[in-house]
Parts: C-alpha cells; structure tokens; sequence
C-alpha cells in the first residue's frame, strides 16, 4: 500500500508546477517520502519507494511524450504509449538511486539526516540531465520560481540550488512531523531557508544598461501536422511577413523553423522584405544547410550582415537519432530529423544594438548552456516550436523553465514560439506579458539589455554541487567514525 502511496505523491506533486503553480505542495509530498525513507528497513525498500514516487511523477509531469510521438510524429498509438512509459520507468530511477543511497549511508538522526537526503536528491537530477544527452525537466526546484521565497537562491546557485534548499524545507518539514523534540530547530531551519532566499531574491545582482528599445515576438500558430506540408509552405511564408508589417519594431523575433525550408530555398527577395516589413532587425528559425550539414538555426538579418547560431543540444529521436536506435526511423515521421549540432561555445548575435544570446527550444533546460554567453550578452532569446506538444503541460512547464534561467542570469528572457508560450520574463523571473497560447499575434514590449554577472553565472553549479557533496562527505565520516566504535 505504501507503494501505491508513494506513486500518489509523485502524481501530487506536479501540482507544484506550472501551470497550478501550487508551489508548497511539493514540499508536503517529499516530506511524506523523506519520513518513508527514514522508516525504510533496507536500502532496497527506500529505493523501491523512491521508484515508486518517480514513476507517478513523470508519468503525470511529461506524459505530453506521447503527443509529439504518437499525434505529430506518426507512431503508433500503442507503440507511443509503451514508449512513453519506458520512459517514465527511465527517469524513475533516479529518485530511486537516490532513495537507495540515502537508506545506506543515513545514521539514524532524522535532523542530520536532512542534508544527505536533500544532496543525493540534487546529485540524482543532475545526472538525470547528463545521461543519454540528458533530460533535465521537472527538476523540483523550478515549481520554486516567484512568488516561492526559494526563487532567491536561483541566481546564487541556478535551478539545482534551489532543488537542494527545497528539499531542506520538506526534510525539516518531515522530522517535525516525526519527532515532537525536533519541532524547534525545524522551524527554525525552514524560517532561515526561506527568510536567506527572499534576502537574497531581493539583491539587485546585475544592472541595466543602455536604454529600453521595443520587441516584437511572433506568434504564428501554424498547425504542426500542416507546417511542412508543400502547399502550405507560402502561407508561413505571408503570415509571418503580414504579422512583421502590422507589428515593427528594433527586434523583431520569429520562432523556430517559423520559416519550414532551407534557407538557401527561399524565394528570392523574400528575407528582404521580412526586414523592410519589420522595420528593424530581425531573428528568426530556419533551417540552414552547409557543406552536407544540416542546422537548426537562429538566423539574424541587419543592416551590417547575416548572422547565425546553431542549435547544439539537439533532442534526441525529433532531431537526431542517437547510435542502435536506427530502427525507430520506421515508426516516426518527422520532418527535418537529422540536424547536426552547433558548437558548444557561439559569439553572442550583434542585433537591434544590442548582443543577444539564442537559445532554440529545448536548449534552455540547460543552464549550464545558456551561461557560456554570459556575460557578454545583455538580453537572452528562446526560439521555440512547442507545437509538437499540443494543448498539455509541456506548453506552460516550458515557460517556468524559462523564467528560471531569467533569475539564473539576470536577464530579460524573450520567448518567441509557434503556438505558445510567446512571453517576456523579467530579470527577476516575472512574466511581464504573454501571448494567448494557440493564436495567432504578435507580443510588443520594451525591454532593455543588462550588465554584470550573477553569482550562478560566474560559478555554473559549483556551488550546489560543493554543498551536496560535503553533505554527502560527511555522512560518510559519520558513518564510517560509528563503524570504528564498534569495533
């Protein structure tokens, strides 16, 4: 039964997120399974418990796989279910790894216990997104953005920090629900994590600079199963022309692939007018091709030349099929799924006066990514195609994930996507606007560049991992200092 129960409270706990945005709902669910760990009588059952939350989480969170797979990419509908199960019994795993370790190194002191638990937590997300190219969503600390008091930490130790400061609170949370004589320092504990993060929330850690300029991010809502249809083509090609005429600005931002060809196959003139019609510079996703390699591309048009970044962490099977897995050609059908990935470090894009690092999609799961262009950069730009997602929680989960590398950076976030979440993140991680999902429109806003470097920017998750680590450190001296008396 308490398996059951565990896989309940996985489920629960996406309630944290976007879009219910119940932000203290996680820190009672990992409570319940902190104590279930501490009451575990071998590592396995902790492990088991773990696996058991995991898989209700994920299948619950991201069970929006299937659309892609099986609505958009053409599998089976059998096939894309089983498919996205393994998948979730995949990402169950680590919160299994980390039960099962927390069961054999813990001594037996609930309040000590605290930090071990909430380390092994963030060491397991973090090499849930390394494995296999990685896989880093519904990490828990992004059900922290605004208005949680646990958003501070964000730019002082990026999304696994506050993962770590997370589970601090609901360990602590646990042991007083467990033991009547912890209930103090508890409190304690919890009030201090929570009053250092909105101290900390409320540094200014980097500043504007220059002055404020006005944006325009397209929102084309071009249905996906009829983008790269042939006979369409010329209606992405006018939409996004009419939307830039009827919206200038200095930036102009379109979104991934909004252009379904290959650039060098555009009708003649037709990037012209796109920065005529603009009245400005101008970003947009398209498709590059070069010497017998094919890009996902951000490409910027100005006055002074034509400019590009490539995507570099491409999603496995939607655009590159990783080694053994050949066979799985056959049963999905999507368009353009051979890129080649970008280099790891690109100069920021000269636009609109201003130096910008792009990001595509999927990209901005990963911290670590977006802070090699900072600090040149002064303004960040996701360019996205969620449209592979339909109607599901992916759409508003995105832009939580968007809004934490906001706070990590100290950055405007400008968000461009084919259906939804088109918005623009503050540097503090607010939503200052948003388009209405599934319409088709254009976001005006001013915004302006920032200066400086966050903590998080200058030391990555060095911080966080330091931390974990002397946690993990010293439940092995412990445990190893009670083993020599004894002997």
């Amino acid at each position: 039964m308490r398996l059951i129960a565990a896989c309940v409270l996985g489920v629960l706990s996406v309630g944290g997120f976007a879009p219910f945005g119940l932000f203290p709902l996680p820190f009672v669910t990992l409570a319940i399974l902190f104590v279930w760990w501490q009451e575990a009588d071998r590592p396995a059952r902790a492990a088991a418990l773990g696996y058991a939350f995991g898989l209700g989480f994920f299948l619950a969170g991201v069970s929006w796989v299937w659309v892609s797979m099986h609505r958009y990419g053409g599998m089976p509908a059998a096939a894309a279910a089983l498919a996205t199960v393994l998948f979730c019994a995949w990402l169950a795993l680590f919160p299994a790894l980390a039960g099962w370790l927390f069961a054999r190194l813990r001594g037996g002191r609930a309040l000590l216990d605290v930090p071990l638990a909430a380390a092994l937590w963030s060491f397991a997300e973090s090499l849930r997104g390394l494995l296999l190219t990685g896989f880093p969503w519904l990490e828990m600390g992004y059900s922290q953005s605004p208005p949680s008091p646990l958003a501070g930490y964000a730019p002082v130790s990026g999304v696994h920090g506050v993962s770590f400061a997370m589970l601090l609170v609901a360990g602590c949370l646990g042991v007083a629900w467990r033991e009547r004589t912890a209930r103090m320092p508890a409190a304690v504990a919890i009030l201090s994590l929570g009053a250092l993060g909105a101290g900390l929330g409320a540094v200014g850690w980097t500043r504007p600079e220059g002055a404020e300029f006005t944006v325009s991010l397209l929102q084309g809502n071009i249905e996906q199963s009829l983008k790269w249809q042939p006979e369409r083509f010329r209606d992405s090609l006018d939409r996004y022309l009419e939307l830039a005429r009827a919206n200038p600005a200095r930036l102009v931002v379109l979104p991934e692939t909004a252009i379904p060809a290959v650039l060098d196959q555009l009708p003649e003139g037709y990037l012209a007018r796109l920065a005529q019609a603009a009245g400005g510079d101008v970003l947009l996703g398209t498709v590059v091709r070069e010497r017998g390699r094919t890009f996902n591309s951000a490409v910027g048009l100005s006055a002074a030349a034509l400019q590009r970044y490539d995507k570099s962490h491409l999603v496995p099977f939607g655009e590159f099929t990783p080694p053994f897995f050949a066979w799985t050609l056959g049963l999905l059908r999507i368009p353009m799924s051979d890129f080649s990935a970008g280099a790891p470090r690109q100069a920021p894009l000269a636009l609109a006066g201003q130096r910008i690092a792009p990001d595509i999609c999927y990209e901005d799961i990963f911290g670590t990514g977006i802070r090699r262009a900072l600090p040149e950069a002064g303004l960040l730009v996701n360019l996205s195609n969620t449209a592979w997602f339909g109607d599901s929680l992916a759409q508003a989960q995105h832009l939580q994930i968007a809004r934490m590398r906001a706070l990590e950076a100290g950055r405007f976030m400008l968000r461009a996507t084919n259906t939804g979440m088109t918005a623009v993140v503050t540097p503090r991680g607010e939503v200052a606007a948003a388009l209405p999902p599934f319409t088709a429109g254009a976001l005006r806003s001013r915004v302006r560049a920032y200066a400086g470097a966050t903590p998080y920017v200058r030391w990555g998750d060095a911080p966080a991992h330091a931390l974990a680590g002397l946690a993990v450190l010293a439940a092995i001296l412990g445990r190893a200092l009670r083993f020599q008396r004894k002997l």
